[in-house]
Formats: C-alpha cells, structure tokens, sequence
C-alpha cells in the first residue's frame, strides 16, 4: 500500500489525493499539515494481535485486549442518565474464563451506529466487577470487518499501532493513512540532526508498524532520543543566556551566618554544610545564582535557606521566601523568628490572612509569605535574594513576578519531592543543584506497615496506646467530603467517629475547604497539644513541624500517590521518638500492592521517587504543566539515563561547534527558544 509518488517529510497532506477533502480538513485542525507532521504522530500503544488476552473471570488491575461476538447490545438507563451496553462473548465459549463481557458507554449515543449485536470486535480496557458482571466502562474498541477474519491486514493478525485520536478520522483510518505515508516516504531525515547513524525511514517502519515489541522499543529510543535532544538543547541555550547575564555579588560578609551556626543547638549535617558552600559559591559569582536544593523531607532544607538568606541580609539586600500554602508560610515564619530575631534580622510575614512586621521595617528585611508576595509592588526596596519553596506548586507567571520585583537576583528553588536523576537532568538541566543526603541527628525512627481491612477496634486501641505515652498522631483521609463517585470514607465524617472513640476535646479536624483564619487555629492547637489527634487530609503534605506526632495512619491508602505519601510519612518521625506510619487499604488490585508495599520496604526518598516514576511517568509525578513534560512523546524513556546523557553530549556539542547556532547548525534554531522570549531566570 503506497501513494502514488514517492513523497519527501514536507509533502503537504493537501496534495495526497488519496486523502478526502474532509480527511485533510480534520488533519489541519488538529496540526497535520505535512507527511513529517503525520509521520511524527507515534502510536501512543500497541495491541499484539497475534494472540488476545483470556477473557477474565475476575477485575483485572491493568487493561486487557480481547477478541469476541457481540451477542447483545442495547441502550438503557433513564432521564438523563442513558448508557449504551454491547455483551460481549468469548470465541471460546467460555472455557478460559466467564465467557462474557459487558461493555458501556455513558452519554456517547453514537456508539450504538458502531457496534450492534452480531458484529466481531476488539475491546482493550481494565475489567471491574458490579453486580456480579464483569464490566469494562468505556473501553476502546474497534470491530473487525468481515474480509479481515480470514485475510492478514494492518489491522489484525499482527501487532498493530494504536494512535491518540484525532477528531473526524477513525483509528482504522488513521492507521491506514500512516501505513501509507510510511510505505511511500523515500526520504525522511528531515529531523535537523542525525542523533544516530541507524536509518530513520526504517525506524520509522517499526514504530508504526512493528515486525516486534522488541523492535518497536528499539526503533522508539531513537525517537526518543531526538526528544531529548531537541529538550537538552533548550536547556543547554537557556544555562547559556542566563550565564551571559551580569548580576550582584553577595555572600562576602559571613557575621550573620557565623553568629547564627553558633547560637544553634546542634550541628549542620555534612550535607548541609556542603549545599551552604556551593551557595556561597555562587552568591559570589557576578551572575546571578540559580540553585536548586533538593532534599528528603526532613533533611533540613529550611536551615540551609535560612542560612542562605542571612548572606544577603548581611550584604544589605532584601531576602523573600514564597511559600504555596498559609499553614507553610506560618511555619517557616514561626522558625525564622525563633532563630533570626535574637541576631536583630527584621522579619515580615505576608499572607492574604495575616500581615505581620517588626516596628522598624527600614534597612535589609526577610520577606516570608505566600502568592501575597507577588501583589504588594511597595514590600521590596532591594531584593536580591529569592527562595521558592515546593517549587513545582508555582506556576511559571508566578515564580517570574516575584524574581522581577528584584534586579536579577540570586534564585534557589527548594523542593521536598526528591527527583530522579533523569528527571532532573531533563527538567532542571539548567540549574545548579545542591543534594541534601543526609538526615539531621536525633530523628526518630519510623516503622512503615501495610495493613488490609484490619479491625477499627485494633486501630484504635493502637492510637490510644501512642497518646496515653503523651505522643500525637495524624488520621488522614484523601477526602473532605463524602462522594457518590468514589468509594472512601471523608475526613468529616471520620471525625465524629474519632471524636466518639477518643473523646471530642481531644480531636481535630483540618482541611482545605476551612478558612485560612480556622486552619491556622486548628494546627495552633495541634502544635500546642491542646488536641492528641488530628483529622486531616494531604494539606498537611507539606511544612507542617510537630516533633511530638508521632503516629500516621493513612486511611485508604492507595488512593494516594507514592511520593505524596512519602511527604505525608515525613511530617512523624521529626523527634526522638520512634514513630508509626500505617497504611490501611481494601484494595487488592496489585498495582495498589506494589505501590504501598514499596513504602513498606523503603524510607529513601529517591529510591521511591524512581518507583513512583517507572509506576505513574513523569507527567504525573511532576505534574505536566509545571514540569515541561507535555509534549513528550516517549516518556517511558525517562528512566533511560544513558539515553538522557547521550542527548546532553549532543546538546553540548551543538554549542560547542556552533555557540551562537548561526552558522552549519542554523536549521536547528526553530528548536530553540528565541532568546528574545527567555525570561531574566531560567527558574521563572
């Protein structure tokens, strides 16, 4: 199967007269003008089928690709609510499984012009159980034409590409245009640098259409190496235009910094004594700083900041730190002030519930708040030194206003999710990164356990037993409310019921929807000690310091991530105490399994933070919009460091030969951010 001539990377769709007038009209729309555009257009999956999976006689936790007959199909429901249901059965009848299936999709009515009783179909999705039907809800499904069943196609009896879809053209018929532009493309190392000697024509022929799974991951590294490529080249330019910058230097003064290491009770980690030089380093340097700190929860990023802040207060700048949350800011305020005040640092606390200052704001001043920050265009008189907490919980818009209220200041990002290698050499290429390693002494230890529907009477003869010792502990509920969609119990409903077990005094309740004024009472109380207990969910996530808590007990524990459990787990375990972080779950899908038992088995943050990206990609881990990763196309390489490597070297050797990409590597500018759009950091 081929077009009529032999076309080139940037043959127009428009021209392909085997296309329709409506085919072309919905390529364009979606931004399918040429061959290379389509060609770019990798399957996002493949279904082997050579060979179906066995019709399920129980839930399955991961999708399945089966083959059968619809033997029922009909439209039911009532009012609003209509579905669409097609029974499907085994060509088996049966003998490796239930036999059945049903298949439903809501409010979609033009599914039943798709699929009716009688036709042979393919259906790919993840099967549950209700009412004691095996039910798969919305699956993707495909039905096989009657001239396919005994004839090898590009649609069956193969492995075949399964694509993102694209509005107004059907995956058969994407699939047969692909198959065409492949067959018919004679040149396709249109892609401006050759990132590896293989043939990409023939790469491309076996990432669409795969002789093999193991050829297709072969054929996809390359690819993804081109992503990667085109992602380190952006990085590599961007280091280069904000090395180019003429900054501030600071850091020459150390009193403050020496007078505070001596008033604390205790020793910096080697970790942190390491992260504070580079700092030191860089503040000296006349450019402006662009640091990362990364860290475990409770290695103490706070401290390395503090002390970070206290060289710019010494060479007369502004310091301001953001932080995402009121409940965090308060925290970081409360330590500053308790540390800082004693060496005379002026201090101001900005939230949108609570404006607070020393009497004599004048001359250089610590600057703690949240989004606050951003809208007061008179707080600052000489910021020259920004600290972003939690970055990734700022959006872009945001973390640039706050670095432009100063004139190219010195920048570290602090974040407590610990970042693969990989994701921080794709991600934060462009930053300098200082690695906190090490726990602070004196931290308890904290037991995970994995519990399966244990008995409430052993829970809470278990929180009784922690509290009469004098400790606290945390309950949490991934739900304020009760919700008709999920299945979970709500923190407001668990909080009568822990009210009633330890008694209502000693019991409180925080989470999101409550007003900033009554959380900040409720986590006074907590830290007080005025309650034993607090019922919360994951807004506690993040910044919250009570060394006497003691004991977590996650309720529902699979509905939350591997990494956000993590940065729960970290708010026990912060005094001498041994602490207890319990994981309750009803679930039995082996995902859910593997995913709490490697919280079970480890405390290492980026030991999890590797699992929690080879389980979720990295789109969910860092949240796409924030992280970049919205247009990568061959996430599952991401973990592939080797391959992540070999992309910088060509990325560096670009630059090298070619600094300003004006002369042999001219074509490969469009990749580039124009320099004119960068903002003044790279951070923002």
């Amino acid at each position: 199967m081929k077009f009529g001539p032999v076309i080139t990377g940037q043959t127009e769709l428009s021209t392909l007269p085997e296309l329709s007038a409506k085919e072309i009209h919905a390529l364009a729309a979606a931004g399918y003008l040429t061959a290379a555009d389509l060609l770019d257009h990798f399957p996002k999956r493949y279904e082997d089928r050579r060979q179906f999976d066995q019709f399920p006689n129980q839930p399955t936790g991961k999708p399945v690709c089966l083959t059968g007959g619809v033997i029922d199909a009909t439209t039911k429901g009532f009012g609003k609510t209509r579905f669409y249901e097609a029974v499907i059965m085994d060509g088996s009848g049966g003998i490796f499984g239930s036999g059945k299936i049903t298949c439903r999709w809501f409010n979609m009515p033009y599914i039943s012009k798709v699929i009716a009783a009688g036709h042979q179909v393919i259906a790919y999705g993840k099967v549950k159980e209700q009412a004691g039907r095996l039910i798969i809800d919305h699956p993707e499904i495909e039905v096989i034409r009657e001239d396919e069943e005994d004839t090898e196609t590009i649609h069956l009896s193969r492995i075949v590409p399964i694509y993102k879809n694209i509005s107004g053209i059907n995956q058969r018929r994407l699939r047969e245009i692909t198959h065409l532009l492949v067959g018919s493309i004679g040149q396709a190392d249109y892609f401006p640098f050759p990132v590896t000697e293989n043939d990409r024509r023939a790469d491309l022929s076996e990432t669409h259409f795969p002789t093999s799974l193991e050829a297709a991951k072969t054929a996809r590294r390359r690819f993804a190496l081109e992503d990667y490529f085109t992602l380190q080249l952006n990085v590599v330019w961007q280091r280069q235009v904000h090395l180019s910058h003429n900054g501030r230097v600071l850091g020459k003064k150390t009193s403050l910094l020496t007078a505070f290491y001596h008033s604390l009770p205790f020793d910096f980690t080697g970790a942190q004594k390491r992260s504070i030089r580079e700092i030191i380093v860089d503040m000296r340097l006349p450019r402006p700083m662009n640091r990362l700190l990364q860290g475990d929860v409770g290695a103490g990023k706070t401290f390395v900041a503090m002390a970070s802040m206290l060289l710019a207060i010494d060479s007369g700048a502004d310091a301001a730190l953001m932080a995402p949350t009121q409940i965090l800011a308060e925290q970081h305020y409360l330590t500053f002030r308790k540390w800082l005040e004693p060496l005379g640092v002026k201090l101001v606390l900005r939230t949108a519930a609570r404006r607070e200052q020393s009497l004599e704001t004048s001359g250089p001043t610590i600057f703690i708040g949240t989004h606050s920050l951003l809208y007061d265009s008179e707080l600052f008189s000489d910021l020259g030194f920004v600290v972003i907490d939690e970055q990734h919980k700022f959006g872009v818009v945001q973390r640039a206003k706050l670095i432009d209220q100063g004139t190219l200041p010195d920048v570290l990002v602090m974040t407590a999710t610990p970042i693969p290698r990989t994701l921080t050499m794709t991600i934060y290429g462009d930053l300098d990164v200082s690695i906190l390693d090490e726990k602070p002494a004196g931290r308890g230890k904290i037991i995970t356990a994995l519990r399966s529907k244990p008995k409430q009477k052993d829970i809470t003869d278990f929180v009784k037993a922690q509290l009469k010792e004098g400790r606290q502990a945390y309950l949490v509920y991934p739900l304020v409310e009760e919700s008709e969609n999920l299945k979970a119990e709500s923190a407001i409903t668990a909080h009568g019921k822990w009210q009633k077990r330890l008694g209502a005094e000693n019991v409180g309740l925080l989470h999101g929807k409550l007003r900033p004024e009554e959380k900040e009472e409720v986590m006074s109380d907590f830290r007080s000690g005025k309650f034993k207990a607090l019922v919360a969910t994951s807004i506690i996530e993040v910044g919250v310091d009570v060394p006497n808590a003691n004991l977590m007990i996650l309720h529902n524990a699979e509905r939350f991530g591997l990494a956000q459990i993590h940065q729960l787990r970290g708010r026990i375990g912060r005094g001498e105490h041994k602490s207890y972080c319990i994981l309750l779950t009803a679930s039995k899908t082996p995902e859910a399994i593997e995913k709490l038992t490697v919280l079970e088995n480890s405390d290492d943050g980026f030991e999890i933070a590797e699992a929690d990206l080879a389980l979720r990609g990295p789109g969910d881990v860092l949240g796409t919009a924030q992280s970049g990763l919205s247009d990568l196309r061959f996430a599952e390489f991401i973990s592939d460091t080797p391959l992540i490597r070999e992309a910088r070297v060509l990325a560096d050797q670009v630059f090298q030969e070619d600094p300003t990409l004006t002369g042999t590597h001219a074509a490969l500018h469009p990749l580039i951010t124009p320099h004119e759009a960068l903002p003044k950091s790279i951070t923002s």
